[in-house]
């Protein structure tokens, strides 16, 4: 009953957030606070009472009939692996909160429901056992996001919201597919009807349909991630998503496409993730270093950020058909410091178009010396993207290279190239954004002293005056750093990844003996020593 509650606590909390806008305009807000905050210590208090050794491997098992007919359960378990992700998802939803405190001004009732409702949806993600729950839980987690997307987004949030859908359903009905085709080859070969988990994993399917149910799961996974080419309806989700929205987006919706590889795929198909191996680790460096040459190239702040969470999201698609121990604990790691480090991102970005009403890099510049709070942030967060040494990227981008190395080193090596790569667009957007000169208020400061010019020779410039005093007044008066809240919630996370990145040994310490269950499932079990591809460098 203890992981149900975790579901359900958020779900409650959407209808009483839902419900309280008639009595109070800010109660909304508030109820979701509280609901998250009780949902995170009630989750810490589980992991705390399990009082299991640490090389065991389930915290909590929760298995209950649901249709017994169809022997359908509603199995909900908890390892390190889901722990973590759980932990993740709760303190990202926490930071979203903060960051919708003041950007969600209209029907505030509906948005904090659906925001716990997506919520509830990620936790069910991370706890179902069972295949069509786990499934239940998959679409559950995409209609409030739709709705979050398609009423509080910006100008284009409607054609954006509908992709995102599209791709995702299409994406889940694969899926679907692929859980009922599993199932029924199961049964054909032991007898037993089952979507449990635990049970399909003991007796691997053997059928020549094997690796085409496996490529469905694996396409499934990989819409959410994203991977390329099945990419493209990331940047414009988050280009016109509201910022709340954009973080729990990018901190963990798409970490539940890393996470089903690592908990279905890989231990569920060991034989056809092997023969897959090669075309995802191909597609992954191609994800890496599209993502990066796209990041680059864009002026848009949001979809910058958006195309680099494709090329780092591509590490975690290498790590987890690396088929190698280090380069699965990498994997993990990048999924946790992806997270901060690029909702930290759309924060900042959200907080940059409240004060100036754009995300144009061509129109920003100098907002050091305007709001060098701000800018800290920004500089910290974006060196930690490109992978700086101390922080959590680093250590899981330097996992993964390495772990892949020791299996196929030309995918490492093209991986390794994303690196510099990332430091390229990194860099830029730390120069247009932060540092020169503001091209908006330079534009201002010189049509002000031309109107001066023209006054003087007789010309009524009264109105081109007013209007670049007011413009120049906008950027240097009223132009607020980062407030108390604001500041709180991003030091936070600057902790968070330093502490991932010079301690990570307690995230390993919990994710390990899931990481060691999924390699010892795969049947013959790659050694680090021996290459899984042979290539000629």
């Amino acid at each position: 009953m203890m992981l149900l509650t975790l579901v359900i606590l958020p779900l409650i909390g959407g209808f009483l957030a839902c419900w309280s806008q008639r009595v109070h305009q800010d109660a909304p807000k508030w109820i979701a606070a509280i609901c998250t905050l009780v949902t995170l210590a009630f989750l810490i208090s589980i992991k705390l009472a399990s009082n299991i050794e640490d090389l065991e491997l389930w915290l909590v098992d929760e298995p209950r009939a649901w249709i017994s007919r169809l022997n359908i359960t509603a199995h909900l378990a908890m390892d390190g692996l889901s722990f973590v992700l759980l932990l993740l998802t709760l303190l990202m939803g926490l930071v979203g909160l903060s960051s919708a405190w003041s950007e969600i001004n209209q029907h505030r009732g509906f948005f904090y429901g659906n925001y716990l409702w997506t919520l509830a949806g990620i936790i069910g993600v991370f706890l179902a056992m069972d295949l069509l729950l786990f499934f239940v839980f998959w679409e559950v987690m995409l209609v409030p996001m739709y709705f979050l997307i398609a009423i509080w987004g910006n100008e284009n949030r409607r054609y954006a919201a509908l992709k995102f859908f599209l791709f995702t359903q299409a994406g889940g009905l694969l899926m679907l597919l692929s859980i009922i085709a599993l199932t029924v080859i199961h049964y054909q070969q032991t007898g037993i009807l089952s979507f449990d988990y635990q049970v399909l994993v003991q007796s691997p399917i053997q059928s020549e349909l094997a690796k085409w149910i496996c490529l469905g799961f694996i396409i499934a996974f990989i819409v959410k991630l994203p991977a390329f080419p099945f990419h493209t309806w990331l940047p414009d989700a988050h280009t016109q998503a509201p910022t709340p929205a954009s973080i729990i987006l990018a901190a963990v919706l798409l970490k539940t496409g890393g996470y089903g590889l690592l908990r279905f795929v890989l231990p569920l198909f060991p034989e056809s993730a092997q023969f897959w191996a090669p075309l995802m680790m191909a597609l992954a460096g191609v994800s890496i270093i599209y993502g990066t040459i796209m990041a680059f190239s864009q002026t848009d702040l949001k979809r910058l950020v958006a195309y680099s969470s494709v090329s780092h999201m591509g590490f975690v698609l290498l790590g987890c058909f690396s088929f190698n121990f280090y380069a699965l604990q990498g994997a993990v790691m990048q999924m946790l410091a992806h997270g901060l480090s690029t909702s930290a991102l759309f924060m900042l970005v959200g907080l940059i178009q409240h004060r100036f009403h754009t995300r144009d890099l061509n129109h920003l510049g100098g907002l050091w010396h305007t709001l060098p709070k701000l800018s800290a942030m920004g500089l910290f967060f974006g060196v930690a993207s490109l992978g700086m040494p101390g922080m959590g990227n680093f250590i899981a981008e330097l996992l993964v290279l390495l772990g892949t190395f020791k299996q196929a080193p030309i995918f490492a090596i093209v991986a390794s190239s994303g690196l510099i790569l990332a430091a390229v667009y990194s860099l830029r957007m730390i120069q247009k954004s932060f540092f020169g000169m503001n091209l908006k208020l330079e534009t201002s400061l010189s049509d002000e002293k031309s109107s001066d010019n023209s006054s003087r020779d007789g010309i009524d410039n009264s109105s081109a005056d007013l209007g670049a005093k007011h413009h120049s007044d906008a950027h240097t008066r009223y132009v607020t750093d980062l407030s108390v809240k604001e500041g709180l919630t991003l030091m936070l996370m600057c902790l968070g990844l330093i502490v991932m990145g010079l301690h990570p040994q307690p995230i390993f310490t919990l994710v390990n003996s899931s990481l060691m269950e999924i390699l010892s499932l795969i049947q013959s079990p790659l050694q680090p020593e021996s290459p899984l591809f042979e290539v000629q460098l």
